[in-house]
């Protein structure tokens, strides 16, 4: 990120930092990667409201205490602090815009593998202008990867572990050097767990059925809300469950969802066109509905949205870029 596209302020260790002064010693951050969890989470302009509404903040949060937990961090940085740093972080970057915002924990002091009570937990929050990408006519092919997703043999799949996306990022360049936009993956009992970054929906014969949790996913938020979207506004019959390689060929329709995904149309997988069409009808009304429901502009689940607190406040037009690569 260039000086041009910084933020003024990013927030680390229970205070607001300028971000040139946010610094660390390299010697701090030689292991800390290797256990640090974060949350990748969107912020949407209102400008009706002319608001910032932070997406599920609370539910994102907890998952992030969940992951500190089972990292075995401590419990310094309460959700309660988290979610008051992330609304005094975008209130002083004053974005008049779409933002994303990722708080990352990691830890500091003792040896590689020395022993929980050596480590020190450490917090920062970083926000900037990312602009969304629902309504737009786009889709991605995919192709299923050799790389097979970790489980909870080896690595916690539920959690959002900075070390589990060596995992993704190995699938996703094999499918770009494939010839595909980006990957699938199959669990190691050859069923469909997710993509890279984002979990996947297929429709077919008007079922809308995803992997369940069991299958090695994360616990995903925006995959709830697509559920609860679904179940309760659209009515649609659900089912979370084992999905076979072959069904995800059938399908008629198919998505990614995901904080940074949104709601994603998939047009192939493996060169297999899907039948509907690019977005299908049940991909583009959930799309739709999931638009309106994070921006404010639909009233319902009021619960699912945090304001900021910039009404009023003088705002600054940032150049947004629409790269989110969590």
């Amino acid at each position: 990120m260039s000086n041009a596209e910084h933020p003024p302020y990013l927030w680390h260790n229970h205070q607001l930092v300028r971000w040139e002064d946010a610094t660390a010693h390299l010697t701090d951050h030689w292991w800390a990667s290797v256990g640090a969890v974060f949350e990748g989470i969107r912020g949407y302009w209102n400008g009706t409201d002319a608001e910032t509404y932070v997406f599920r903040l609370d539910a994102h949060l907890e998952r992030l205490a969940s992951s500190m937990r089972l990292v075995r961090m401590d419990d310094s940085f309460p959700p309660d602090v988290i979610q008051a740093a992330v609304c005094a972080l975008i209130r002083a970057n004053a974005y008049a815009g779409d933002v994303y915002i990722m708080p990352l924990a990691y830890s500091t002091g003792g040896r590689s593998f020395g022993s929980v009570g050596e480590r020190v937990t450490n917090v920062f929050i970083t926000s900037r202008p990312t602009t969304s990408a629902l309504g737009e006519e786009h889709s991605l092919r995919a192709g299923f990867s050799s790389w097979r997703r970790i489980d909870e043999s080896s690595m916690p799949p539920r959690v959002k572990a900075v070390a589990n996306y060596r995992n993704s990022q190995l699938a996703a360049s094999e499918a770009v050097l494939a010839g595909h936009d980006t990957a699938l993956m199959l669990n190691a009992q050859g069923k469909v767990t997710e993509g890279p970054g984002s979990c996947v929906f297929f429709v077919r014969g008007g079922t809308l059925f995803t992997p369940d949790l069991s299958s090695g996913i994360l616990e995903s938020i925006t995959r709830d809300s697509v559920l609860r979207i679904a179940r309760e506004l659209l009515g649609l019959r659900v089912e979370e469950r084992t999905v076979d390689r072959t069904e995800a060929y059938l399908a008629d329709e198919a998505f990614y969802c995901g904080t940074a995904a949104e709601i994603t149309p998939i047009a192939a997988i493996d060169h297999h066109e899907l039948r509907a069409g690019v977005p299908g009808p049940v991909t583009r009304q959930l799309g739709d509905l999931y638009h309106g429901l994070v921006r404010g502009t639909d009233s319902r689940f009021p619960e699912w949205r945090v304001p900021v607190g910039l009404a009023g406040q003088q705002l600054q037009s940032a150049q947004a870029v629409t790269h989110v690569p969590w």
